[in-house]
């Protein structure tokens, strides 16, 4: 959509009132009609695609579109392989990241992380694998977990830390397309244990009713972030401002408790905080 200088002057003099960062900055934004934002809809609750409808939903859709009604701009979906998503970011295919992706420090020299949400990886196997109950019992044994993400190497540490020390084997890592596909080899008896984001899980027990149990706690603690280009300032500050805004009006803790996400919910926003 075309715009005036009147209405870019005006949008853009609204925008920095409500958002609180610098003309410049605002002006800067208003010369992007849509912002691009990198998804890949395979890990609800957080990004998915309606069974009956086919259209992506979960809670990033949910606070992605919030973010792009009160920055005044259309978000536009692109689904993107998750491994290619930072590059994709660097390159400017694409604006911003907001896919579960984890903030992590090997990934902050390509991309600025706006974090938004706290979890981390659980262990869970099927309730027909009545020999395992609790996480030391997985020592041994094959557990699947998504190989685009962190959790082989948390799983690998963990099990230098417990199953080493309790002298019982190591965990052996298998990685998967993705957590679905993990569950797949799961109930297929080709694994004996999986692990994915603690967020997730109540969501899947909630949908396959009585044929999962989770294994302890959350082992090791993440921060999920939205990835922007460094460069970017204009849409860092506005993006960190609307989240701020929706966490003061209670719209974020809306959109999480909808999902059944709220346990994970931060009271600030912070800008590369992960490890």
């Amino acid at each position: 959509m075309k715009k005036t200088l009147l209405s870019l002057l005006t949008a853009g003099a609204l925008l920095a009132m409500a958002a609180g960062f610098t003309a410049a900055m605002a002006a800067e934004l208003t010369q992007k009609d849509e912002i691009k934002v990198a998804m890949m809809p395979n890990y609800p609750p957080l990004e998915f695609k309606d069974p009956a409808t086919g259209e992506l939903t979960g809670m990033d859709y949910d606070l992605g579109m919030e973010i792009g009604k009160r920055l005044n701009r259309k978000i536009n979906w692109q689904e993107i392989g998750f491994e290619q998503m930072v590059n994709a970011v660097a390159t400017k295919r694409i604006d911003m990241i907001l896919s579960g992706m984890t903030d992590t420090k090997a990934r902050q020299p390509i991309a600025t992380f706006v974090d938004y949400y706290h979890s981390g990886p659980q262990f869970y196997t099927t309730v027909a694998h009545s020999e395992i109950n609790q996480m030391l019992d997985l020592c041994g044994k094959k557990v699947g977990t998504s190989r685009r993400t962190t959790f082989p190497a948390e799983i690998a540490a963990w099990s230098q830390a417990n199953c080493e020390a309790a002298g019982k084997p190591a965990i052996v890592v298998v990685g998967a397309e993705g957590t679905a596909d993990a569950r797949t080899q799961l109930r297929q008896g080709r694994i004996d244990g999986v692990v994915q984001g603690s967020e997730t899980l109540p969501y899947i027990m909630n949908l396959e009713k009585d044929t999962y149990k989770p294994l302890g706690k959350a082992f090791a603690y993440q921060v999920t972030g939205m990835g922007i280009a460094k460069d970017d300032t204009a849409l860092i500050d506005g993006v960190k401002s609307a989240l701020t805004a929706m966490i003061a009006d209670g719209t974020y803790l809306k959109i999480l408790t909808k999902w059944g996400m709220q346990d994970g919910a931060v009271t600030d926003v912070t800008i590369n905080s992960g490890k």
